[in-house]
């Protein structure tokens, strides 16, 4: 849920940390929220340095090259804060490790195009998600987590590319749509078994823990999210 711009925040959000973090089921609910972006950052980098291997110049290999440098910076900002909140970033990590491996396993992309699409929408519904997470939070965590989700650049070069192409051959487009849709029933599934798994976290969406969201609300925040991705898949000049 958006909070207003000239809406002050209330409960949690309104607290720094050390207030925040007396209540141990909200602690618990932070760390399990850091060690899932950090997680996902570290693939990220892992991810955008592999598809740098498919790009078509040596342009574009840097560009992605620049990319997973600044996704491995943001990495590197959530272990250290993991540490700084006395969590060890491995075990934090951990519990969302194979979820994420899965989905990116199950959604390997064959050529250039489909990895640019894939960063592109995957990336994207993940920073969704957790802008939408994040109004939540208390101010320290919140600021973290927003500078984290600044955009690589990566969704103005994957337009750029994947326009072009269809432009050059408008048969791409058909079978990129066909990907971005799978890649989208496969990123809320996947965001939805993470946060079914863990009780911290659960907890904090549905209620119980600070201003968490309710069942309805998780329900609009969803949908949201796919009304999000359906203005991506246009800028892409792709049918959602």
């Amino acid at each position: 849920m958006e909070t207003p711009d000239n809406a002050k925040p209330t409960g949690i959000a309104a607290k720094d940390w050390a207030a925040a973090a007396a209540e141990p089921q909200y602690r618990a609910a932070v760390i399990d929220l850091l060690g899932a972006l950090a997680y996902g950052e570290l693939a990220a980098f892992e991810r955008l340095a592999e598809d740098a291997k498919l790009a078509p110049t040596l342009a574009d290999k840097a560009e992605l090259a620049k990319m997973a440098s600044a996704e491995f910076h943001h990495f590197e900002r959530l272990r250290d804060r993991l540490t700084a909140v006395d969590a060890e970033p491995t075990a934090a990590m951990e519990p969302f490790a194979k979820a994420l491996d899965d989905f990116h396993r199950q959604t390997a992309p064959s050529d250039w195009l489909e990895g640019l699409v894939k960063a592109y929408v995957g990336d994207s519904i993940a920073s969704d998600f957790y802008r939408e997470v994040a109004v939540r939070l208390d101010s320290d965590t919140r600021a973290l987590v927003l500078s984290v989700l600044d955009d690589t650049g990566h969704g103005n070069f994957a337009v750029e590319k994947v326009r072009a192409a269809i432009d050059a051959d408008p048969r791409v487009g058909g079978r990129l749509a066909l990907w971005a849709r799978r890649l989208m029933g496969e990123a809320l599934s996947q965001a939805q078994r993470v946060v079914a798994e863990r009780d911290a976290l659960s907890t904090m969406l549905v209620g119980g823990v600070a201003d968490g969201f309710d069942l309805a609300e998780v329900g609009r925040m969803f949908s949201r999210i796919t009304e999000a991705h359906t203005k991506r898949m246009a800028a892409l000049g792709l049918a959602a």
